[in-house]
This record gives C-alpha cells, structure tokens and sequence, in this order.
C-alpha cells in the first residue's frame, strides 16, 4: 500500500477524479463526515487507526500516508 491507494480513498470518498498526492481533502470539498469515511478506509486497508486530529494536521494523501507510515513504525508493523 503507498500514497496512491489513499489517492483512490480521496477520490472515491470525494467523488472526483481531480486528487493528487498533494491535494488537500477539504479544500476539494471534504468535510468532517467525510474525513470519517477516509479515516476508516485507511484503518481496514493500511490495520492502521489515525486520529481526526492526525487528519486536519495532515489533509493530504501524501500527509496521511506519512502518518501511517510513523504509527506502524511505532507500533513494528510495515506497510507492505
């Protein structure tokens, strides 16, 4: 799993296919109901949970994928 896999979460949850990795989710938008949406996509797809406030600090697919990257390395899992 990598940044584009939370691409096609943005774009699914979003409806759109104007996301790149560096789109910010709420300026395409996305609204806190929605970013539940992604938040829970990531945590089935990636095993891995990130706060509501992992995701306004980090709107981004690139941004999130850092932060999942930094909770499965806290935690000794990869994402393969």
């Amino acid at each position: 799993m990598n940044t584009e896999h939370i691409i096609r979460i943005f774009q699914r949850v979003l409806n759109t296919p104007a996301v790149d990795t560096y789109s910010d989710f709420f300026e395409l938008g996305g609204d806190s109901l929605l970013a539940t949406r992604v938040l829970s996509a990531i945590a089935r797809d990636f095993g891995t949970e990130l706060s509501f406030e992992d995701f306004l600090d980090q709107p981004t697919p690139d941004g999130l994928f850092d932060k999942v990257l930094a909770v499965a390395g806290r935690a000794g899992l990869t994402c393969a």
